[in-house]
């Protein structure tokens, strides 16, 4: 593995030479200093020249990062539903694929130190040779992937308020008890309610109907009317119904909260990130910590390695097609969160230094992650088992904090304190996702592929229009994910993109090596890696097409390829009508080219169509070949 002490000089030993030359291609793009930092990036639209600011140190993006350790509980129920007990090896193979492959990001990365936006811009560059329509598509990929954390977060988020401020009684609660007792006179056994209830249970007694129906009811008369209040649903053919209720206008709020403290810049969101990150990872560290220490680890929940009999049963299968799909599917998912750590690279031109800072945020990032997606499965799953995975406050996100005071014997007081730290953790995650996802907007309209207002940057150095235009996205997503049947299709169809933006990005990795080899590499990753990882290219094309369908939305894989097509559109309206079929020319600098047309020499050839029919052959083939167990 590189050592850290490799990065300023591998593979120069001429420092001052390097500069120089990052200088010319762009890298260290500044023109002078304020009181504000170096300014980087020009933004465009308004009128305004307001720029992105030079004021970021790696240990800044570090902290921004630090909102995908969080990620882990997001779909830690989930996972544990399709997995069964080979859940919390899905989540440690995943961790280990991320890790590999940020080298090759890292990479990339250290190439185009003016430009922001992420891996998935500095990858897109290398397609742009071999077919204008993938550069934008990687980038939009990588963009609707990340962009749902916002409103998958702010719904579990607004889960854990409505759980504190309206809280639904327990059945078995004093009040409900109360209720009870007062109406049992009003139910026989040929009460309507009842008579439902015992042709669904058949064999019941009556008088156990009439004491289970008035027993719903009178969790369903305490519980507050906000709970259940809802303005508005409809349905929308072929992607879900959405949900105007109570979720919904907590989860707006929050999503503007998070905004306001973003329009101040990368720079105070990386000073509030690192406070939050504090309050938060370390109590989650520790309470991961506990039960490995003190011996509350039950050794038959993390033995026998088999996934279920099927999705979310309690009971153990095997490793045959229907077994391995599960597995797959669960693969699939894991990659959402434990890939997410590249984030740490989308600030690469608000780094005080780009050379050395890009490698540094994400090898870092990369190990916090590591320590998280480890430790936390394995405490849950070895503490409460697989059938305790499957409550339902595990698997829709709202009973992780009381699931985390479990797991250290906690009583009411540190079960209401981790539950803070859970929206802590969510706010987290949601600001990470908010300040990546809008500088990949910006950076895509700064390259020519998304509309020319996304480049906008207010007098802080932040992408104003592209994070308004990632909230109104997130708003809709928001009614859409109000519900726990929601809330996995949104996820589902998000991760289409994200897994088709790595493979596109894992392969720019040789093609930059082919067709770029006379750009400044700070930090240049072994070639062995870079081969492995686009072999791990293709294992995720598999998960792809083999995991897609594991989450209860058989169309879910061509539902993202549908999401994926409405870049052309857009990108054809930027290119063709908006630039006459030309890209800005600073993005063509960035390659050492021409504004004249000419997008270079494809020294790659084929290969990398090779690599497209390949690519697409494997999720096609994974989709038919992997079916659920039956």
């Amino acid at each position: 593995m590189p050592r850290v002490s490799d990065i300023p000089s591998r593979p120069y030993k001429d420092r001052d030479k390097v500069m120089k030359r990052l200088v010319q291609q762009g890298n260290a793009n500044m023109v002078d200093q304020s009181t504000s930092g170096p300014l980087a990036g020009t933004g465009e639209g308004a009128g305004t020249t307001h720029r992105l600011h030079r004021t970021l140190t790696w240990r800044g993006a570090f902290w921004v990062a630090a909102g995908v350790p969080p990620l882990v509980l997001f779909s830690i129920g989930g996972i544990a539903g399709v997995a069964g007990k080979a859940a919390f090896v899905v989540w440690m193979l995943s961790m280990c694929m991320g890790f590999l492959q940020s080298f090759t990001y890292a990479e990339m990365a250290g190439m185009f130190g003016n430009k922001s936006g992420g891996t998935s811009v500095y990858g897109a560059t290398a397609w742009l040779r071999y077919s204008k329509l993938i550069a934008p598509l990687s980038v939009w990929c990588n963009w609707f992937a990340w962009s749902p954390v916002l409103s998958l977060g702010c719904a579990i988020a607004a889960g854990y308020i409505l759980n504190a401020l309206f809280p639904v009684p327990l059945a078995e609660s004093q009040q409900v008890v109360a209720w009870v007792t007062a109406h049992l006179a009003d139910y026989t056994a040929q009460t309507q309610s009842v008579v439902d209830y015992l042709a669904a249970h058949p064999g019941l007694s009556a008088e156990a109907a009439i004491q289970a129906v008035a027993q719903a009811d009178g969790v369903s008369a305490l519980t507050p009317a906000f709970r259940t209040w809802e303005a508005l649903t409809f349905t929308i053919p072929g992607l879900g119904t959405l949900h105007f209720n109570a979720t919904f206008l907590i989860g707006v709020v929050l999503m503007l909260i998070i905004f306001a403290i973003q329009h101040r810049g990368i720079s105070s969101t990386a000073k509030s990130q690192k406070l939050m990150a504090l309050v938060v990872l370390i109590p989650l560290l520790l309470v991961g910590l506990v039960p490995i220490l003190n011996g509350s680890i039950n050794s038959m929940n993390v033995t026998g390695i088999v996934p279920p009999t099927a999705a979310y049963a309690s009971t153990d299968g095997a490793w045959n097609i229907g077994g391995w799909t599960l597995f797959l599917g669960a693969m699939y998912i894991a990659a959402w969160s434990t890939y997410g750590f590249e984030t740490a690279v989308c600030y690469t031109a608000e780094f005080k230094n780009p050379a050395t800072d890009t490698f540094k945020a994400i090898f870092y990032s990369g190990l916090l992650c590591m320590v998280f997606f480890f430790l936390i499965p394995f405490a849950f799953q070895g503490v409460l088992g697989h059938e305790g995975m499957l409550a339902p406050g595990i698997v829709d996100g709202t009973g992780i904090g009381a699931a985390l005071a479990g797991l250290v014997n906690g009583g009411p007081v540190i079960t209401q304190i981790l539950v803070i730290l859970m929206i802590l953790a969510l706010f987290l995650a949601i600001m990470t996702a908010m300040a990546g996802s809008s500088r990949t907007l910006y950076q895509g309209s700064r390259d020519g592929w998304l509309p020319k207002y996304l480049s906008h940057v207010n007098e802080h150095g932040a992408p104003t229009n592209a994070m308004w235009t990632d909230l109104g996205f997130n708003v809709f997503l928001l009614a859409l994910a109000s519900d726990a049947t929601g809330y996995f299709y949104v996820l589902a169809i998000s991760n289409v993109g994200y897994i088709m933006f790595n493979f596109f990005n894992l392969n720019a990795g040789w093609i930059h090596r082919i067709d770029s080899p006379h750009l400044v590499r700070p930090w240049k990753a072994p070639t062995l890696l870079i081969g492995f990882n686009t072999l791990l290219a293709f294992v995720n094309a598999m998960f792809l097409g083999a995991g897609a369908k594991v989450w209860g939305y058989s169309g879910a894989l061509w539902s993202g390829l549908i999401f994926a097509s409405f870049i052309l559109p857009v990108f054809w309206y930027r290119h063709f009508y908006q630039d006459k079929g030309h890209f800005p020319r600073e993005a063509m600098e960035d390659l050492g080219l021409k504004d004249d047309g000419d997008l270079g020499p494809r020294r790659a050839g084929i290969l990398p169509y090779v690599a497209l029919i390949a690519g697409a052959t494997v999720v096609l083939v994974s989709n038919w070949f992997f079916q659920l167990p039956t």
